[in-house]
């Protein structure tokens, strides 16, 4: 299965999430041959991270996006997780505090995109400005609904800056997401994580359907795609990411930077050291 293109929202179309299968999989892939694949990827990218941390040149923005318990943490932890630190950063977006609010609400976003070489993973992004904000009327319509196109002309800018964007919705079903929320319940360690909001936001369910719909369809452009990874299995959601995130950073033929040295001048001066003991 090519994910890129089973996933893939073509520029244009229209997205009908009812119509797309949460519980979705790889009929050629179960759990374990896709932990092996995961564990393969994982290491092909870390790779191809310190390939373009070394080049210096391009960057790569990942963002993830989906309902409470959808598993963007899940997806930071076992899929990108795996990246040199050095080159690779995850920042959130919460609910903004007062000077953010002072601000164009793609200002705190602006701050936060990659450098060159870098990789940068928004858990939750600037696509919360048409989300939550429209669900629960934070801002007039007249507003958010000119937002779609100042976000496409953003994305734009990074890209035409040498910054590579990818973008996950993690579609999980309601049912999927109440099991989740027992797995939190019954287990101390993540207690933490649990809040008043997770069962009230469920009431809003078809609204945020609507809302990431709109999103989708009317945000997703050719050098800035959406996908919608079937999420009700965590092996094959990180299965479909890995493989799409290896496979562009594949696509960028990196370009690893010549030596600014002659290398075997140095060679001759590390075996002679040797040999000294020095």
């Amino acid at each position: 299965m090519n994910y890129e293109r089973e996933f893939g929202v073509s520029p244009g179309s229209r997205v009908r999430l009812r119509k797309l299968d949460p519980q979705q999989t790889d009929k050629d892939e179960d759990k374990h041959s896709a932990s092996r694949k995961v564990a393969k990827l994982q290491q092909r990218m870390d790779e191809l991270q310190f390939q373009l941390y070394a080049e210096n040149k391009r960057s790569l923005l990942i963002c993830l996006q989906a309902l409470d318990a959808g598993g963007k943490d899940g997806v930071v932890r076992h899929v990108i997780g795996s990246m040199n630190p050095q080159g690779c950063r995850v920042t959130s977006f919460k609910q903004p505090n007062s000077e953010e609010l002072a601000h164009d609400f793609l200002w705190r976003v602006e701050q936060k995109t990659p450098r060159r070489g870098e990789v940068v993973i928004f858990n939750r992004s600037h696509y919360e400005d048409v989300i939550v904000v429209r669900v629960h009327d934070l801002v007039p319509k007249p507003v958010w609904s000119q937002r779609y196109e100042q976000i496409n002309a953003f994305e734009r800018r990074l890209i035409t800056s040498g910054t590579h964007i990818l973008k996950f919705f993690l579609h999980i079903s309601k049912e999927e997401q109440l099991e989740r929320f027992k797995d939190r319940l019954d287990d101390k360690s993540r207690w933490w994580k649990i809040s008043e909001s997770d069962y009230s936001e469920r009431e809003y369910w078809n609204d945020y359907a609507s809302a990431y719909e709109d999103a989708l369809s009317k945000c997703s452009t050719a050098d800035a795609p959406w996908y919608v990874i079937p999420s009700d299995h965590k092996w094959f959601r990180n299965l479909a990411i890995s493989r799409i995130i290896a496979d562009k950073l594949e696509a960028l033929r990196i370009q690893v930077p010549k030596p600014t040295v002659n290398i075997a001048d140095i060679r001759k001066k590390y075996h002679a050291a040797e040999r000294d003991g020095k």
